[in-house]
């Protein structure tokens, strides 16, 4: 990997962040989703989408409309502000998002990249944020007032789906709403987690919606197996120590079908994620069905747990998928860079629009990143050095040839012509 990000700093050298916004919108034409509010549009398209895509790098950088504007010498401020507040809301970025998402999918040649991937992972992170909103929390660890971004990356570092919580929000709800809310081509049926994304009900949860949730448990040691039978009860002396009481299937089998319920009102989005599950807390334990599905993830847990112990492929995946979600949390700090990185509005939908364009951002930059991995590896010869380890690596989130910061000139007839440039071997 390291000599492909040398080779793309020799033929292609610094390269604006801009311009690759501009390049993707390009092939893609995501701009396409954004209408105006209004009922007709005045200005032609091609001036709305120069106008939409400094904005979108304004927010989705976090330097602001006016710095942009401060450093181009074609739109001022009043232009890209009547853009932004007419063209720039959640519905058309998400649905740019998904637009973006797939076509990284499409591009990707099956040869380097591998079968289309059905892993994915998420976590959080925290940005720092103005006080007296309704999702800013105070949290020691981080010393400040902050918010959280719940990512949903898949195993090639596409993220699909992105949401705006407050820290105190539970991280297996966010789970499962991206799960069921994603709506792009990927099927989901793996789902990686760190130990704040899983629990009982998760596991209960994801198994009834037929995936696989592989958390990476931080205190496994503590973790209790459950036997699956009453009889026998000396039937596995190796693991007294840390088999607990035989799981209680006849609770199982009584509430199934209202556990079936409230999981295909999930599946199906007749209902919000959130508003169902959190029936299930621990104020509501004395639910039957709570009770239910809390048996069901013990059982499912100890599965897990016994083929995680057993199966060190199970875990380098796992290991694996968490580390590409590690590394985009790397890259927001790279591309939100304005103000400290932290949020700069007190409204919650501001919050979440910087949030979307952040994340279309970040994907132009790993849709950008697959095209040149893609072009250095047909037209050099380091893909007959390469060892299937080395294509296991590949990883489109670097930017050491990106440049995010001066002047934010945007011409919108200058191109990046893959099919005629040739890189030198």
């Amino acid at each position: 990997m390291g000599l492909i990000r040398t080779k793309v700093i020799q033929n292609w050298g610094f390269v604006s962040l801009l311009d690759i916004l501009k390049e993707v919108n390009y092939r893609v034409n995501f701009t396409k989703h954004f209408r105006s509010v209004g009922q007709r549009e005045v200005l032609d398209r091609k001036t709305i989408q120069k106008r939409l895509l400094l904005s979108i790098y304004g927010l989705g950088t976090n330097m602001g409309i006016k710095r942009i504007s401060i450093g181009n010498s074609t739109e001022n401020y009043t232009d890209l502000q009547y853009v932004k507040r007419r063209y720039l809301y959640k519905e058309p970025l998400r649905n740019a998002i998904i637009d973006i998402s797939n076509s990284i999918m499409n591009i990707r040649q099956p040869d380097i990249w591998g079968e289309a991937t059905t892993a994915c992972a998420s976590d959080s992170k925290r940005f720092g944020s103005w006080d007296q909103n309704i999702l800013t929390e105070w949290v020691n660890r981080h010393g400040g007032r902050v918010i959280k971004i719940y990512w949903h990356v898949e195993k090639k570092a596409t993220c699909v789906y992105s949401q705006l919580k407050s820290c105190s929000a539970s991280e297996t709800i966010a789970m499962i709403e991206g799960i069921i809310n994603h709506n792009t081509e990927m099927n989901i049926e793996k789902q990686f987690v760190d130990s704040h994304g899983q629990s009982l009900l998760a596991f209960a949860v994801c198994h009834l919606l037929d995936i696989a949730l592989l958390p990476r448990l931080k205190g496994i040691h503590q973790k209790k197996l459950y036997r699956p039978y009453k009889e026998q009860p000396e039937a596995y002396p190796n693991l007294k120590e840390v088999m607990s009481r035989p799981i209680n299937w006849n609770l199982i089998r009584n509430q199934y079908d209202q556990m079936i319920k409230y999981v295909t009102a999930i599946k199906e989005k007749t209902a919000n994620v959130e508003s169902i599950l959190k029936r299930f807390t621990k104020e509501n334990l004395k639910h039957p069905t709570y009770q239910a599905f809390l048996e069901l993830g013990r059982a499912v847990r100890t599965i897990f747990i016994c083929n995680y112990l057993k199966d060190y492929n199970l875990r380098q995946e796992i290991h694996e998928g968490l580390n590409v979600i590690e590394q985009w949390n790397m890259v927001n700090d790279f591309i939100f860079f304005g103000r400290g990185g932290n949020f700069s509005s007190n409204r919650s939908f501001n919050q979440e629009v910087s949030m979307l364009c952040l994340h279309l951002l970040q994907n132009c930059l790993v849709y950008f990143n697959t095209l040149i991995i893609q072009e250095v590896l047909e037209n050099t010869n380091i893909a007959n050095i390469m060892t299937p380890e080395d294509y296991r690596g590949l990883n489109p989130l670097f930017y050491n040839y990106i440049n995010p910061y001066g002047s934010f000139q945007l011409n919108m007839d200058n191109r990046f012509d893959f099919e005629i440039k040739k890189i030198a071997s």
